[in-house]
């Protein structure tokens, strides 16, 4: 850590069949003791924890366009900046053609949107039936003291505020971004989902088809020798990464989760070897143990 540009590291290691998980969380030089957790600005991984799981719900409900929105395969844009009066305008607009991969926050918008028009519900009353009391909006913090800093925004830090600037503007439940969690409350989390609707089964399912990248909305490990989920996991290895440094990695041969949860966008966000080397190294310590 005294590498880093940033301050705080929460890490856990999931265990799905027993049912446990094991956590250890650093803060400004110190060890976190378990009544001090710290609430992470959880940014892209918010995508998987709503419309992976309302997926995962009920997947007769998607239609094909559906499908490729939510694998990124829809050919919409990647992103940029969009106006808070007629976003939701804005987005359904954009025509749906199957197309190569090309991650895209647009695309995780347009299929909230699309959820929302088939359910008749808002994205979040629908996906968040597995949430831990400690997995929760950014506008449902209630002392941003307890987040971790991740940036400067208008000359001010932000601190218990989304750091993803659409996500901030937006002032909305939505989906691509916006979700912070403990280290407790994601592991929890998660445990809940596989108990409830069997997640590890419903991908190792996924698996025996041929996988594009994204599978049921989650990543992929494409790459097993080089990939940010550290050496040693299996090639049926799902998850995702979020921008302000944090990731989830589910080994669905070795029923084995790692949740790494950081601030590395505290001073700057350009610069990512620190991080990439520190996920790496947890990841491969936890897929060898």
């Amino acid at each position: 850590m005294p590498n880093q540009h940033f301050d705080s590291i929460a890490v856990s290691v999931i265990d799905f069949e027993n049912l446990s998980y094991e956590t250890v969380e650093w803060h400004e030089g110190d060890f976190v003791n378990k009544s001090g957790k710290y609430y992470f600005d959880l940014a892209s991984l918010t995508k998987p924890l709503t419309l992976a799981t309302v997926y995962l719900l009920d997947p007769s409900k998607f239609s094909s366009d559906m499908t490729l929105l939510l694998n990124h395969r829809a050919g919409l844009t990647s992103g940029g900046r969009i106006t808070p009066n007629t976003w939701r305008e804005y987005i359904a607009d954009f025509n749906i053609l199957e197309s190569p991969t090309l991650y895209s926050d647009y695309s995780a918008l347009r299929a909230m949107l699309e959820i929302e028009s088939v359910y008749a519900k808002d994205l979040y009353s629908i996906c968040s039936y597995y949430w831990d009391e400690e997995l929760l909006h950014w506008s449902d913090i209630v002392d941003p003291k307890r987040c971790p800093i991740t940036g400067i925004r208008h000359r001010k830090v932000i601190q218990g505020i989304v750091h993803d600037d659409n996500a901030y503007y937006l002032k909305q439940k939505v989906s691509h971004a916006g979700l912070f969690g403990t280290i407790d409350g994601v592991s929890k989390s998660l445990l809940k989902l596989d108990k409830k609707n069997n997640l590890i089964k419903f991908m190792l399912d996924g698996f025996k088809n041929p996988v594009e990248r994204f599978l049921h909305g989650w990543d992929t490990v494409t790459d097993l020798e080089n990939t940010l989920a550290g050496r040693g996991c299996s090639a049926k290895t799902f998850g995702h990464l979020g921008f302000t440094g944090t990731s989830i990695w589910i080994d669905c041969d070795k029923k084995r989760g790692a949740v790494i949860l950081t601030n590395a966008t505290q001073n700057y966000w350009y610069d990512r070897v620190g991080l990439t080397k520190i996920r790496k190294e947890i990841g491969r310590l936890i897929w060898s143990s």
